[in-house]
């Protein structure tokens, strides 16, 4: 009986330290979608896929457990995936959503997101999200800021339990003289922002961990009349109108390996640890490595139908409002992933492609 119970405690030791830590091995591509027209949009962020690649059709094919997960390896490394004229459903849409994060080591607990402040019997259901210009002008306040930067986010990084991928499509799209114009989309790498960090303050913000919150969800629900989702939200660890949560600063992508900055300028509000002033340096300079590098970042400029999925745990993005009363509607899918962890054993995006990388702190140059 003893031994039994020390059996016991020893794999929940193990269990609880991977929760802690992740797994060390990286998941690596079997090669799946090599003979797919693809080109890599930017050196360090983005990919696009030809329009003879359709999404709805990786889901039907024979081998499409190892064309989704080989999906959501790429998704992980590249950071984003654009598919032009698509024709997936809704269904399809959440499917794939749940398919890239099962395929790719997921917890069984962890399923699509639903919004706070997504309606009770919504007309597309909870798991999906409208992404419309019509609410985003009803909801505009005086008090928000005229600064596009600081639109720049991880979704639900208020969560416990924060996402993995998430899929965007896009259907309707402002015109201006009857051409499809503005409204674009941005993307920024994580993993690069860690990257152009000297070793030390690396090193020093790897300790560290901070403190995300949704509070403004609440406050819209108050002054516009919604009602936040106080239900589980995809994970049994959402839940409640607290709509915050403390992740590491630097967080290791479960499916890369890769080490990334976890803050971004809508959710994180606070360092854990230091003073207010401190916090604000940090947190500041952080945020400025994420708007102020044009070279970590993809532009895309969407058509009708367009799908972009991109990896959460390792990328921001932020929408262009360069266009107004103009219609903008989109249906997006969050899918959720593992509570967010540093692994000490992980590497950098750098590090693993073998990419030197040099700082010049006063006399001395630093190797990365």
């Amino acid at each position: 009986m003893t031994t039994e119970i020390q059996t016991r405690k020893t794999v929940s030791q193990v269990l609880a330290s991977l929760s802690l830590t992740g797994s060390p091995v990286p998941i690596r591509s079997t090669g799946s979608l090599e003979k797919l027209d693809k080109i890599d949009s930017t050196p360090t962020i983005g990919t696009e896929f030809g329009r003879s690649v359709q999404l709805s059709q990786l889901l039907k094919a024979e081998n499409s457990d190892t064309l989704i997960r080989d999906l959501a390896v790429l998704i992980s490394e590249r950071g984003v995936a654009f598919f032009r004229d698509q024709d997936i459903t809704i269904e399809e849409q959440k499917r794939l959503g749940i398919r890239l994060g099962e395929l790719s080591g997921k917890p069984e607990s962890s399923k699509l997101h639903v919004h706070p402040l997504t309606e009770t019997k919504a007309e597309l259901g909870d798991e999906i999200s409208v992404i419309s210009s019509e609410r985003r002008a009803s909801d505009t306040r005086p008090d928000f800021s005229r600064f596009a930067s600081r639109g720049w986010h991880a979704d639900i990084t208020f969560e416990p339990i924060p996402s993995d991928y998430a899929i965007l499509k896009l259907r309707e799209l402002p015109k201006f003289n009857g051409s499809v114009t503005g409204g674009d989309t941005l993307w920024a790498s994580g993993y690069e922002v860690y990257d152009r960090l000297s070793p030390s303050f690396a090193k020093y913000l790897e300790t560290l961990t901070a403190a995300h919150q949704g509070h403004f969800f609440r406050d819209a629900a108050i002054a516009f009349g919604y009602t936040v989702r106080e239900q589980i939200r995809g994970s049994p660890a959402n839940f409640g109108d607290a709509l915050e949560a403390v992740h590491p600063v630097i967080r290791t992508n479960p499916v890369t390996g890769w080490k990334s900055v976890f803050v971004n300028p809508e959710f994180t509000k606070r360092i854990i640890g230091v003073t207010r002033d401190e916090s604000d340096f940090i947190l500041n300079y952080l945020f400025s490595l994420i708007h102020l590098n044009h070279d970590l970042q993809v532009r895309f400029k969407w058509n009708k139908n367009d799908v972009a999925i991109w990896d959460n745990r390792s990328n921001f993005h932020t929408a262009t409002y360069d266009y107004e009363k103009v219609l903008r509607v989109g249906n997006r899918v969050v899918s959720l992933g593992k509570k967010p962890y540093f692994n000490p054993k992980s590497k950098s995006r750098r590090e693993y492609l073998g990419s030197q990388h040099s700082f010049n702190l006063g006399e001395t140059t630093f190797q990365q």
